[in-house]
């Protein structure tokens, strides 16, 4: 921990303390959707206001952070009002560099998010960014991405949705240079009455670029989850590469899970696919861990675990990837359970 650089903002009006930052790490708080302190890490990775509201955050053309920068928004008591705000996120030129930007909810008011975060991928920048989402059983948060990815511009968006009442992510992406490459990837956990939404329009609007979705969700007692995923290409956009993934293991019989994988092609030299499933835990599977001395309640952890991590691998940063499979482990091992009833956060 000696080596890890934090910034924490001062006058945080409540106790805390993100665990997730690594060493090499600078943090941002937005408060309620207010920047509460600019932040620089070295070789050109900047945090500032967007106005009022919002952050922009951009990483300058040709640089290189040694630094990831981890951006976190939480909500507390000091505006309950419903709110909404943009973020915008600028990758210039030939820059590399990774964010992680992490969701909280501090108190256990009744809070409605709506954001929208602008993500710009210039000429053979690359990116890789990380969403975790950790809300409490009373919360409600929508996030919309419009991305444009120009020519040789590569972008990874990993999105670990832990808990929350509500969560929507929508995901606009146009792939306009090309050469372009977009990676979604999405892990959900969901059990009580929460829900979780995922929406993709995948956008191929010039030749030779290239996509990847993998969205995988593990649902238990009567949660729901809602994947709709469209990918569009256009007349032009010949030696096209997309490819689409969605799947759910149900562990109550009262979850549910809804999925709309669509294809939209105007090309005819493409490679696209997509595919959907939903089914329950492996039977065989448990009964030959099982029958090697594994308990029932660990055989079903096992698989789960193994589930998701399909995703979790696709995480670059190797600290950051184990410590959030930590955080999944605990989460499918019922250790977030009291987050009905408390506003501590977990992460």
């Amino acid at each position: 921990m000696k080596d890890t650089k934090f910034i924490y903002t001062p006058e945080i009006p409540e106790v805390f303390r993100c665990r997730v930052p690594l060493p090499g790490t600078s943090q941002a708080f937005v408060n309620n959707g207010v920047l509460r302190e600019e932040s620089l890490s070295p070789k050109g990775l900047s945090v500032t206001s967007a106005g009022e509201t919002g952050f922009s955050l951009v990483a300058s053309r040709g640089s290189v952070p040694e630094e990831s920068m981890q951006i976190i928004c939480f909500r507390d008591s000091g505006n309950t009002n419903d709110i909404a705000f943009t973020n915008r996120m600028i990758f210039e030129e030939s820059s590399d560099s990774s964010v992680l930007l992490c969701t909280h909810t501090l108190t256990l008011d009744r809070f409605k998010t709506d954001e929208t975060i602008k993500i710009s991928v210039e000429k053979s920048a690359v990116a890789n960014i990380v969403v975790m989402q950790n809300e409490h059983n009373d919360s409600s948060h929508s996030v919309k991405f419009e991305i444009d990815i120009q020519s040789k511009g590569y972008l990874r968006i990993n999105v670990i949705s832990l808990h929350g009442l509500f969560l929507e992510n929508d995901f606009v992406v146009t792939l306009s240079g090309e050469g372009a490459v977009c990676e979604l990837n999405g892990a959900y956990l969901v059990d009580g009455n929460q829900t979780v939404k995922s929406n993709v329009v995948m956008n191929h609007m010039v030749p030779g670029c290239l996509s990847r979705q993998l969205f995988k969700g593990i649902l238990d007692d009567e949660s729901r989850a809602h994947f709709s995923g469209r990918i569009v290409v256009a007349r032009d956009a010949q030696k096209t590469e997309a490819y689409q993934a969605n799947h759910n293991l149900l562990i109550s019989q009262n979850a549910k899970a809804y999925t709309q994988p669509q294809l939209e092609i105007y090309a005819d030299d493409v490679k696209c696919s997509h595919g959907a499933t939903s089914g329950i835990l492996d039977q065989n599977a448990l009964f030959y861990m099982r029958s090697r001395g594994i308990g029932e309640s660990e055989a079903k952890l096992l698989q789960q675990l193994a589930f998701v991590y399909d995703v979790l691998e696709k995480i670059n940063n190797e600290q950051l990837r184990q410590r959030l499979c930590d955080l999944t482990e605990s989460r499918l091992r019922g250790e977030f359970s009291h987050c009905s009833n408390c506003s501590m956060n977990c992460c």
